[in-house]
């Protein structure tokens, strides 16, 4: 079991890196300042790791049900590296990201920040902040860097408990990692 988790760290981890840079471009596109970016951080964290949980349990239950789902996982996986291979000169323009525009059609969003705050009163009525609209993203796109690693996990075990902790730790470290 020791080895299962430290082997399901290691892969999750080194998977996870690449969210760093992902954080790094969101803050930039959006001007967040240093000061909120650790707000955003500890909540996108708590959130990834709700996310992450649920999309564990469903993960097992599929692979307990139906073994053949890791062969799935496994295609999946072998599509988003050649996608990533040919793919190299995507750009990212958050703007246009589905649940960017969802996020703006819905909420009332305030043009500026307000410190720290995901959410003000102005004139009595609730609004957002361009900081929500930061988490909501670095939730987002963690949710998508999950659907690649939590699978890679499960080729190694799929004892909900290690999958989860290693998950945790290594999510947990990114954190660090980002600050360094």
């Amino acid at each position: 079991a020791g080895l299962d988790f430290f082997t399901g760290y290691v892969i999750e981890y080194s998977l996870s890196v690449d969210n760093i840079f992902v954080f790094v471009l969101i803050f930039t596109y959006f001007r967040v300042p240093p000061r909120s970016q650790h707000r955003v951080l500890v909540w996108g964290i708590l959130g990834a790791l709700v996310m992450r949980g649920v999309m564990i349990w469903l993960g097992v239950t599929l692979v307990e049900r139906f073994h053949f789902v890791l062969y799935i996982f496994g295609a999946f996986l072998v599509l988003t590296g050649l996608r990533m291979l040919f793919d190299r000169d995507a750009k990212l323009d958050f703007e246009k990201n589905f649940f960017m525009r969802l996020c703006r059609k819905m909420l009332p969003i305030t043009p500026e920040f307000h410190g720290r705050r995901f959410a003000v009163r102005i004139d009595g009525r609730l609004m957002f902040t361009p900081l929500l609209l930061v988490l909501i993203l670095v939730d987002i796109m963690d949710l998508i860097f999950a659907v690649d690693s939590i699978p890679a996990v499960f080729a190694i075990t799929t004892d909900q408990f290690i999958v989860y902790t290693s998950n945790i730790c290594a999510i947990l470290g990114l954190r660090s990692l980002y600050f360094l």
